[in-house]
């Protein structure tokens, strides 16, 4: 059972930390001072459940909370605040009294791991972010370095009008060649608009985002619907990149599971590589491009010794076996 713990005072959160994580089935994900810094920090690990004891008053708050609940399908547990206090109602969200600072008992923990494994089990199933029982994929992901900008501009226009899933993209660039990137690709590939993306923002189907120039691209989170949504990081470079493919493809891993698709291009050095890897583990789907076509041959083949590619295809065959695995799954 995974949990974010959410508390404003340091020394509770501690206590809370430390005594939860004295049960063998709990495992603390994360800990924060309050709900809304969890949504701005935008690449977390998803829990099965929020313990919140943080004041709930404000705004923001409130909003974030509608988040878990409401779009994410997250079960929180308030600890001495009544779900009445809240501006929607939601049947994940329910109430342990809070003990004064010197009263946090055995008994209370006890509790408190009873209040969570029944709303995990009462409410198991309506968290589409911890299972992956569809073998549907549900987003595309591509990674490219050295040559990168021709091989993508070949398969997206290769796609076909109409594609149904969102196409994130992680391309090395230099600062203040994304931008000309971009106009430059919906040029030549008239069938798919592609864009910058931008930070908090749904992926929608048929719309390629690019990761800015100097700016990690993740999923932050995946609403109830199934939509992701978009989080720019100005985290620390990985292994001096940054955009890095690993990044992109590691927290589609985390967030969609078995839901993703990804395709690693032609790039030098092995950015990507332990990202296939999550991905394959995880149940996805990764295609390496063919040395016979790639200009730069390192990073797909550093997918490749990882054991990180399903398939290597040269990148006239990859688009058509694109189509085909969205069409039919796996």
């Amino acid at each position: 059972m995974k949990i974010i713990v959410v508390e404003s005072s340091a020394i509770v959160r501690s206590i809370l930390e430390q005594n939860l994580s004295k049960f063998k089935d709990i495992e603390i994900v994360n800990s924060f001072s309050n709900c809304n810094k969890i949504i701005r920090t935008g690449n977390f690990d998803i829990p099965d459940v929020l313990v919140c004891g943080s004041d709930i008053s404000e705004q923001s708050e409130k909003d974030a909370l509608n988040i878990f609940c409401n779009e994410m399908k997250i079960p929180v547990i308030l600890l001495g605040q009544e779900p009445s206090s809240l501006p929607f109602f939601s049947k994940l969200i329910e109430k342990i009294d809070k003990p004064a600072l010197n009263n946090y008992s055995q008994s209370f923990f006890d509790t408190l791991v009873e209040k969570l494994t029944a709303i995990i089990s009462k409410n198991s199933g309506n968290n589409p972010t911890s299972k992956s029982d569809s073998n549907k994929f549900k987003i595309l992901c591509i990674g490219a370095s050295t040559g990168g900008p021709s091989a993508v501009s070949y398969v997206l226009s290769s796609l076909g009008n109409n594609f149904p899933l969102p196409v994130l993209y992680a391309q090395h660039i230099e600062i203040d060649k994304d931008k000309p990137l971009v106009d430059w690709l919906n040029s030549v590939c008239k069938n798919i608009k592609i864009k910058l993306a931008e930070d908090e923002e749904e992926a929608k189907p048929g719309v390629v985002y690019m990761a800015p120039a100097d700016t990690h691209l993740v999923i932050s989170y995946v609403k109830s619907n199934g939509t992701p949504v978009l989080h720019l990081s100005n985290e620390e470079p990985e292994r001096y990149l940054r955009p890095a493919v690993n990044k992109l493809f590691k927290s589609a891993a985390e967030k969609m599971k078995s839901n993703v698709l990804a395709v690693l291009l032609t790039g030098m050095g092995a950015d990507g590589a332990t990202g296939c890897k999550e991905i394959c583990d995880k149940g996805g789907w990764t295609i390496a491009e063919d040395k016979s076509t790639c200009a730069v041959f390192g990073m797909p083949a550093a997918a490749i010794e990882a054991g990180g590619a399903k398939e290597v295809l040269p990148r006239t065959e990859i688009s058509k076996r694109i189509l085909e695995l969205v069409a039919n799954g796996k």
